[in-house]
């Protein structure tokens, strides 16, 4: 006998939705050697799930998502997978013309892009351009993205004003930090998902989750599923945030 996975849609407060959601897209690999598979199939699976979790995320009122796609530290996998998953994200700019977009999604890459090769910084500006009057949900794309050199670049950054005599170094605040990051103008996450269960961010948008409700899943990512997604905001509704506070 089968039984179907009992929907959870019902159970979520649209009230109090996260307007922000993190992700750190865990598990291809592990899922291709589950299955005899090689690892590319891995990460060709979780960009199709990365396609159905972003449109939920969109139907139900997500304001924001951002999702870790290549840190700095990815470089160092070989050169072979790092090819692969260049490309795959090439593939995934294009595609998203014609499938997130049309569903008034805005794509952004967030991160550096000075190693990236022209073809993929030509297709991320097109991709932001064609997309970027749209008004449904923000979706980051964290490419050569690591949580210390966006940190380094905001604090280089304010020291040139600083040197300029536009600022006083005494005058540098948290806003005026947090608006030099990747994600200035928009809040910081609510919730941070990870998948895969490692218990870590990973140089993952620490300055901005300081305050961020994390959730873990044994899920491998390319498993993680609609109805995981609303597990997540479930248990995000759970949770009393106090801030620092009583």
């Amino acid at each position: 006998m089968f039984f179907r996975k009992k929907n959870k849609l019902s159970e979520i407060d649209m009230e109090n939705l996260p307007k922000h959601i993190g992700v750190i897209m865990d598990g291809n690999g592990r899922w291709a050697k589950k299955r005899g598979l090689p690892r590319s199939a891995g990460h060709q699976a979780g960009a199709d799930t990365l396609k159905k979790i972003v449109t939920e995320c969109n139907n139900i009122g997500i304001k924001y998502i951002t999702v870790y796609a290549f840190s700095t530290e990815n470089w160092k996998r070989p050169k072979e997978e790092v090819d692969f998953l260049m490309n795959l994200l090439l593939s995934y700019l294009r595609d998203s013309e014609r499938t997130l977009a049309k569903e008034n999604v805005v794509i952004r890459a967030i991160g550096g892009r000075e190693e990236l090769t022209e073809e993929i910084q030509e297709q991320i500006k097109k991709t932001e351009e064609f997309t970027k009057n749209n008004t449904g949900i923000v979706m980051n794309i964290a490419l050569n993205y690591g949580s210390r050199e966006e940190l380094v670049r905001a604090a280089r950054i304010l020291a040139e004003r600083s040197k300029s005599g536009e600022i006083n170094p005494e005058d540098i605040t948290e806003d005026m930090i947090s608006a030099e990051l990747y994600t200035g103008g928009q809040p910081d996450p609510d919730l941070i998902i990870r998948t895969s269960y490692e218990l870590r961010l990973s140089n993952f948008m620490m300055w901005q989750s300081a305050y961020s409700e994390l959730y873990f899943t044994k899920t491998l990512w390319p498993d993680f599923s609609v109805n995981d997604l609303h597990n997540a905001i479930i248990e995000y509704q759970s949770r009393n945030r106090r801030y620092g506070g009583v």
